[in-house]
């Protein structure tokens, strides 16, 4: 049996405390990640809060391992013991439907996440099937890879799948998905505004990619950009301007939301069928998609700018970043 040294809360918005458990016999097509590094995302203070409803507690957070491969079960192929790998939100999928044939597992009805109803990377060890291991390119450090994981391919598989290198892209809130975006579709070729309500982040948006930056909170700025972008995509879990924004569009452009905003966004169908925009949204993204991630950022030089606190400190990374402080993202040192 192999045991895990993490911590976990046992009730909502809790300490985490040392908590050790043991993970069971390793099964066929699974693989242990000996975990170095760890990120910190919104999500796992959503579910320590348990403000989605799903939260199973003792709670170990963390979805945005990194580290190497410590052990294979019978039949993985693909990796293996030292391989240099990363885990983000999803751990396993059925592996027959439709959407895993297809290449979207991350939409398998019966896909199994890091952190719910199991224990994630706030330890030592975690587990997931072999697929879901994601080898990290030889150019990214083991240090910075965690937040690609989660937050880098939030923002780069709308970009992968609904931008083009020429078009004019907006980014809603420059924070740990938005500052990411932004050098992403800087990358891809775009040209690219940052929206921020936060005028101390101007200067610092435009040296992760922006060719703009727009006060957020300026209803007349916005109103001055109508009909600018071909993509506007928001990184924010709040309620803004949405009518604002879709005038921002250009015909056929796209709203896209990655923030997952718990109230609901008005939608004017009007608007959208005379300029025949459109209003999408989307999680995460396959094992595919997720090397593709890598392979872009390696070879543009694209990663996270982070802050590090030991494992042990994990309650304090947690109030730094409740507190909105963090830049951009939370990574634990194991």
């Amino acid at each position: 049996m192999t045991k895990v040294h993490a911590y976990a809360a046992t009730t909502a918005g809790g300490r985490l405390a040392p908590f050790e458990y043991e993970l069971g016999e390793l099964g066929p097509g699974e693989v242990d990640i000996k975990v170095s590094h760890c990120g910190i995302c919104h999500s796992d203070l959503s579910m320590l809060n348990n403000e989605w409803g799903m939260t199973a507690y003792p709670f170990v957070g963390g979805h945005e391992a990194a580290g190497t491969v410590e052990a294979v079960g019978e039949m993985v192929r693909g990796v293996s013991v030292g391989d240099r790998v990363g885990l983000g939100w999803h751990a396993g999928a059925c592996m027959h439907c439709g959407h895993c044939m297809g290449g979207n597992h991350n939409l398998c009805a019966e896909q199994v996440g890091v952190i719910v109803g199991r224990h994630g990377g706030f330890g030592d060890r975690v587990r997931c099937q072999a697929e879901f291991a994601v080898k990290i390119p030889s150019g990214i450090e083991l240090a910075d890879a965690g937040p690609l994981f989660c937050g880098g391919i939030t923002v780069f598989d709308p970009i992968r799948r609904f931008v083009s290198p020429t078009d004019r892209v907006g980014v809603i809130g420059i924070g740990g998905l938005g500052h990411m975006a932004l050098q992403f579709a800087r990358a891809w070729g775009c040209h690219v505004t940052a929206f921020t309500s936060t005028d101390a982040k101007a200067d610092e948006a435009k040296s992760m990619g922006a060719h703009a930056v727009i006060n957020s909170r300026d209803d007349n700025a916005l109103e001055a950009a109508a009909g600018s972008f071909d993509c506007i995509i928001s990184t924010v879990n709040v309620p803004l301007n949405w009518e604002g924004y879709l005038n921002a569009l250009a015909p056929k452009g796209r709203l896209h939301l990655s923030g997952a905003v718990l109230e609901p966004v008005p939608v004017n169908a009007m608007g959208l069928i005379m300029g025949q925009k459109q209003v999408s949204g989307s999680p995460v993204g396959s094992p595919r998609a997720i090397a593709t991630m890598l392979e872009f950022a390696a070879r543009h030089g694209v990663k996270p700018r982070t802050e590090v606190f030991a494992m042990a400190e994990v309650n304090e990374a947690f109030k730094h970043l409740e507190a909105g402080k963090a830049r951009y993202r939370i990574i634990l040192e194991a």
